[in-house]
């Protein structure tokens, strides 16, 4: 059997975040075994992404995965395919169709969640997979979040640090400018040269004035946004008690 991706990788976005879609790796000598899964999977409100492979195949081709299902495989591959699989964090789930290999399993790879291949085990496998494959989704979009976090708080130190620094930083600008202006306003004492890059001194330093003018600024607009939500936080507390 062949590698053969069912779904497309794409990605979802969880307000600004993106994250992959979960992929369930199924791992199989047996074609109507992957195709089972995959058919039943569709019928199913959330569908992830589908890898699915021969023993011949494992471990190569493979990337990240949610959730990792083990089908029939020739015994000499047994060892090969689960060994990797049962090292890793991830979900696995082994359906073995012999009381022999489902106890060879869980003996020396605990870890390994084994079905018998009777008639309820696609029953049971899916709902347990599904769920497996939900709580990755929500590790995954956790990270992101936290990921997100760190960066935002980065961010806010340097807010920070610029409105601490302000009067500073706007006390040497008024000196640039005032002593500018005074070399300026003497008309013989320059050269031309000189006088031109005094201007460009100048006129840099009014932009930079511009642009911390702009963050004073910005700095109100938060502060009134911040106060109007607390005001309506207020409102709707008061509110719900009043109808408790």
């Amino acid at each position: 059997m062949k590698t053969h991706n069912l779904v497309r990788r794409n990605k979802s976005r969880e307000g600004n975040l993106q994250v992959d879609q979960p992929t369930v790796l199924i791992i199989s000598d047996d074609v109507e075994f992957s195709r089972s899964i995959t058919a039943r999977w569709q019928m199913e409100r959330h569908v992830p992404t589908f890898t699915m492979l021969s023993g011949d195949l494992w471990p190569r081709c493979v990337d990240n995965f949610a959730v990792a299902i083990v089908g029939p495989l020739r015994r000499e591959l047994l060892s090969v395919v689960l060994e990797p699989l049962h090292s890793t964090q991830q979900p696995l789930f082994c359906v073995c169709n012999d009381a022999t290999t489902a106890q060879l399993v869980r003996e020396r790879w605990p870890r390994t969640s084994v079905l018998r291949d009777d008639e309820q085990w696609l029953n049971i496998l899916l709902p347990a997979a599904g769920e497996a494959v939900l709580r990755s989704g929500a590790e995954a979009r956790a990270r992101v979040a936290e990921d997100a976090c760190v960066t935002l708080e980065r961010q806010a130190m340097l807010g920070r640090y610029m409105l601490e620094m302000r009067h500073g930083l706007n006390n040497a600008l008024t000196s640039l400018l005032g002593n500018s202006d005074l070399l300026l306003i003497e008309p013989g004492s320059l050269s031309a040269q000189a006088r031109a890059q005094i201007e460009t001194i100048r006129n840099m330093t009014l932009r930079i004035h511009e642009v911390m003018q702009r963050f004073s600024s910005l700095e109100k607009e938060m502060n009134v946004v911040a106060q109007q939500l607390e005001r309506d936080s207020g409102k709707y507390r008061v509110a719900t008690a009043a109808g408790d």
